[in-house]
């Protein structure tokens, strides 16, 4: 082989590894981005959504809420906002576990997102309490739609390693536009002693707020009683 000859393949086996590091270097670079965009969509999960349940958690919900009425408000429209909570859940991590109470909360979960639109919001408001906004509804279906709710979470046990367990909700429903320009606030406040009348009325059932009837701001050694899981 010539040096002329030799120099060139040199010069050329210089070339593709010059070009293969290249492409190495890209291929890294592409991942460490990849990676950059996992970790960036981790954390805005982790800052917006509840970990156990995946679902939005308190301060995204109530933003989505306050968001809500003041589109329905300026719409002259109706949010129907709904509390939910699992009847007796204490008794359930107090005899069976921390454990079970997780796997029932996770198919609570499942089944208030396949009773609600795609469209409408669903948030874990506090441990087994969950706060539901129905976007542009119907006042005239609410009722109907919170029934819809109840049932489906009723309807079978929820199937656990420790065996099945029943489960039901207690449900306190408000309609926005019987309300005036409130604050969410406001309406959370009445929507939760909604809540406490279904839970006074034995559980599994729904209770409306309305401006009509008086049900108090305070809440009654009876109606703590009914709370409690």
């Amino acid at each position: 082989m010539g040096r002329t000859d030799f120099r060139a393949e040199k010069v050329s086996s210089l070339i593709f590894d010059q070009e293969e590091l290249l492409a190495r270097t890209g291929l890294r670079v592409l991942s460490l981005e990849n990676r950059l965009v996992e970790v960036r969509e981790e954390m805005r999960l982790k800052a917006s959504h509840d970990a156990l349940t995946t679902l939005w958690n308190r301060a995204v919900i109530l933003e989505l809420l306050e968001r809500e009425l003041s589109r329905s408000h300026r719409e002259n429209a109706t949010t129907v906002i709904i509390l939910c909570d699992i009847d007796h859940f204490k008794n359930v991590n107090d005899t069976l576990g921390h454990l079970i109470g997780d796997e029932v909360l996770r198919e609570t979960t499942k089944r208030l997102l396949a009773s609600v639109r795609s469209y409408d919001f669903v948030g874990r408001y506090g441990g087994e309490e969950f706060l539901v906004v129905l976007n542009n509804c119907d006042p005239s279906f609410a009722l109907a739609r919170a029934e819809e709710i109840r049932n489906t979470i009723a309807q079978r046990p929820v199937q656990t390693v420790a065996g099945p367990v029943p489960v039901t909700v207690s449900l306190g429903l408000l309609l926005s536009h019987q309300w005036g320009a409130r604050s969410a606030e406001e309406l959370l406040h009445e929507t939760d002693t909604a809540l406490y009348a279904a839970k006074a009325a034995g559980r599994n059932c729904v209770r409306l707020a309305s401006p009509t009837i008086v049900l108090g701001t305070s809440r009654s050694p009876v109606n703590e009683a009914a709370r409690q899981r």
